[in-house]
Order: structure tokens, then sequence, then C-alpha cells
């Protein structure tokens, strides 16, 4: 365990008694935070601190029934907190009628806190589970006491969290609003925090801990290829390291994590779909995240409105990073599983269709395999793209499915996201060779040389003589014997292969 507070500093706000919203995405340390927080604030003795769930009440949207739970919820943390006198909590909280859904949950706090010795900290967890009327009448109660705090005593210093900013909680305000918009009715908020994730000595210190526990190493070249994977995300980092030493190693402790561990603990953690993962690729399927992702997968980010609710919504969540002014997935990680996930389908049914003949025993036969690709696009092309949600993206998503099929079991694709550059650049990896291609969509006549430049500069990172630039042309008014075409082009960086299709 690392102090989460050490990723997040709510001192201030606590002390000048503000009301605030932590997001940030699923299983990145919220509610470890919390509890830490809650411990420490208790210890500290200047303040009582509650921590309370709400997750239990994310069945009840109307307020009807999801008041009088999110009543029993608060109740129940304060039976199991650390406050003094539960027993006359307990009593008072009995007085309070919880199906008065307009005041109970206000009423019970301006009960404690007017017989607690010291101000209340309250930390909402999972506050994004609720929704509807529920959401929209507990918010206005705790509104109503923060406003009435001279007159009243209410809680001292509050806190929202969850995988959302407020913004993006699932309230109708009016029939025809989807989110929270301003959030109103809460717009007392005075921040909206987000955690960050583990930088990469947090990551060394995280593991350091576990070597000084049994004296297993991670080589440095592991550390280094652990965050090149996750970006430091929390859970991602505590997972590989528990691939590595419980499932390669069975707890063999003697051995020391390597590199190559790692990459195969990302790979089988992606196909295995653990919780995390299939957290992520549910929100794949939302309309307003699919309108960021696959700009994002085509190299079209520049097009996104960063002003966008869609936009910040996929921030919040962690499923997309803002790295130099560019856009790019969370982590290579999601990136990864964004094109498997999406592809994943194609590769299924092309496992009976495509026989992997280009994958010999030390090369891969690229050339022979694009020109069978071409062909299996003309013939096809109408139909998968049909089969696709993110249709624009689809062109990529069948020819990233098609090469996996071929090197499954034998080879992996590195993924290049290329931001705000209308290109999407991978490297075939293959008995020890790398095969370098570059993907573009066909917008303007300056595509193919725009292209070559590109994947020239690309060939030279993979450090390759060779490249491959595919260029789909998704006008319907061109003839398919004018899309298909086949020129090799000798430049400074090597020769590149235009495939046309």
């Amino acid at each position: 365990m690392l102090n989460a507070e050490d990723r997040l500093d709510t001192k201030d706000l606590i002390s000048n008694r503000q009301y605030f919203v932590i997001h940030a995405a699923r299983q990145s340390g919220k509610t470890t935070l919390l509890k830490s927080l809650e411990q420490s604030i208790t210890i500290n003795g200047e303040y009582y601190a509650l921590y309370c769930s709400l997750e239990a009440v994310q069945s009840f949207p109307e307020p009807e029934r999801g008041i009088p739970q999110v009543f029993n919820c608060i109740n129940s943390a304060i039976r199991i907190s650390s406050l003094p006198i539960k027993a006359t909590i307990s009593q008072i909280a009995a007085k309070i009628d919880k199906t008065d859904i307009a005041i109970s949950i206000k009423e019970l706090f301006y009960s404690v806190c007017s017989i607690l010795d010291k101000p209340l900290i309250v930390f909402f967890d999972e506050t994004d589970c609720l929704s509807e009327g529920t959401l929209i009448t507990f918010l206005r109660q705790l509104r109503d006491g923060y406003i009435n705090r001279k007159q009243a005593s209410f809680i001292h210093s509050l806190a929202l969290v969850g995988m959302r900013n407020l913004r993006d909680y699932k309230g109708k305000i009016r029939k025809d609003t989807e989110t929270m918009g301003s959030a109103s009715p809460f717009n007392i908020v005075s921040d909206a925090l987000t955690l960050r994730n583990f930088t990469k000595q947090e990551v060394l210190e995280l593991y350091d801990q576990h070597t000084k526990s049994t004296g297993q190493i991670f080589e440095p070249d592991a550390i280094d290829k652990v965050h090149w994977w996750t970006d430091g995300q929390p859970w991602l980092v505590n997972a590989i390291a528990r691939e590595c030493i419980e499932k390669q190693l069975k707890n063999d402790f003697s051995k020391p994590i390597t590199a190559n561990m790692v990459e195969l603990a990302v790979q089988t953690i992606i196909l295995r779909r653990d919780v995390h993962i299939d957290s992520l690729l549910e929100r794949l399927n939302e309309q307003r995240v699919r309108k960021i992702i696959e700009p994002v997968i085509l190299g079209f980010a520049e097009d996104i409105d960063y002003m966008s609710d869609d936009f910040k919504y996929c921030l919040n969540l962690g499923l997309i990073k803002i790295e130099s002014g560019q856009i790019f997935p969370g982590n290579r990680t999601y990136g990864e599983v964004f094109i498997r996930t999406l592809s994943y389908n194609t590769q299924f049914v092309l496992q009976s269709k495509i026989q992997p003949s280009w994958a010999l025993t030390d090369r891969i036969d690229m050339n022979s395999l694009l020109k069978a690709f071409q062909q299996f696009w003309r013939e096809n092309s109408e139909i998968w793209i049909e089969k696709y949600e993110y249709k624009e993206a689809a062109p990529h998503l069948v020819l990233q499915a098609f090469l996996q099929r071929v090197i499954n079991g034998g080879g992996d694709i590195l993924r290049e996201y290329s931001s705000g550059r209308r290109q999407f650049d991978l490297c075939v990896l293959y008995a020890k060779k790398k095969y370098p291609l570059e993907l573009k969509l066909k917008y303007s006549a300056k595509i193919e040389p725009e292209g070559l430049e590109q994947l020239g500069s690309y060939m030279e990172i993979m450090g390759s003589r060779e490249g491959w630039l595919v260029i789909f042309d998704r006008n319907k008014d061109t003839s398919w014997e004018n899309k298909i075409y086949w020129e090799t082009v000798d430049t400074v960086h090597g020769t590149i292969h235009v495939v046309g299709c």
C-alpha cells in the first residue's frame, strides 16, 4: 500500500468548510483514500469523520424508495464508525421519519451535528450510483443544510466521490436534460478533484515493499515495462505484479520479475477480461464514448470538442488522457483493449476463413498478406463495415483483426495512437523482425505524400528500412479498380509499399 493522501491533498478544503467532489476511474484508489482520510482525521482529533458508501442505493432511482435507503446507509455507517455517543445517535435516528423524503437526511445531520463536540466531515463514496429523483432530492437536502449552517449545526465539510464529476451524474433536472449540467441543485461545490496515477517512482516504492517482505526483486526493465503499459494506473500496476508472482511463478520468490514476464502478464489480463477490463469494455458501447474514442483511433482527435460533456466524461473515467496538448488512450493497456475489443468478433470469424499461411518460420510475408487483404477488403468491406458501430474506424479495425489472426501465438502488434495526425501507426513484431505499417483514410489528394513522410519517420523510430502505407478510400463514387492498387516507393527512410484499399 502507498499512502493515498499523498496523491490528493484535501486539507485546505476541509479546514475551509468546503463541499467538494472527488472523481477518478474505477479501481484507482478512491475508497482507499477515503478510508485513510477517515482514519487520519480521527487520529488528528480536530474533527470527526464519517465514511458512507451509497452503492446499495443504485437500484432505487425513485426518491420515495431511494431516500429511505440513503438514510439507512448513513445510519449503518454511523453504527460502525468511530463517532462517540452512537447509542444516542441511534435513538435520534429512530425518531426521524425516513419516509419524509424532502427533509429526513437533512434532519438526521442537523441532529447528529448538534450533539457532537467537534465538527463532522462526511465522505460519501459511490455517490454516482444515485440517479434521477433520488439523486436530486439527496443533493437538495445537503445544499439546504449547507446554506443554513450559520443557523443550525450541519456537516462541516463534505466530499461526493465516484467515477464521474458531478455534472455527469445521471440526474435529470428537467425532462430534456440527461446530466446535471452546471451541477444544479448542488452548485455549492467548491472544487472537483481527481486522483492521479502512480508515478514511476511510486511504482518502484510499491514493488519495493514486496521485495523487502519476500526478497523477490523486480528487475529495472520490468518496472519500466509496467509503467510503459499502465501509465501508473493503480489497479493495473497491482494486477500485473500479482499475475507475475502468483500465476507465472507460483509464489516462488527466489526468481526475479522480468520485463518478459510483465509483457506476458499484460496480454493475459487483456484476454482474460478481468472485472476492471470488462468495465472498460462496457463503456465502449456508449454512444457518447464512441464519439470520442473513434476519432482517437483514427488520429482525428483535433476534431473533438474539448469543452463537450462527452469529452469530459471520457476524461473523468480515465478512458483518455491529455498529454502535451494531445489526446491518447488513458494508458497503453487501454489502447490495446480498445482495438482488441472492437475487432474481436472479426478476429473470431476470421479464424475459420483465414489461414495464417503468410506467417513463416522466420518471417512474415507481409507483401502477400496485404495483397490478400486487398482482395478480402474488396469482396467483404460493405458487409464488415455494417457490423461495426465504429463505422468510420471499421477499416482500421478489420485490418488489425486480419493481422491479429495471422500472428496469433507467434508475434505481437505494437500500436501507436497519433493524436491529431490523421493516422494510426502499428508495428508487427514477429520472429525478432519488425514490420511497420501506417493506416490512413483518404480525405484529400495530399494523403499519399503526407503518409510517406509520416511512415518514414515511424520507420526511423522502429529501426526498419521497409514499411507499408495502407490507404483506405471510402468514397463510394470511386471504382474498386481505382481503390485497389500497389506502389513501391524508394525514400530516404527506405522502401515503402503504398497499399490502396
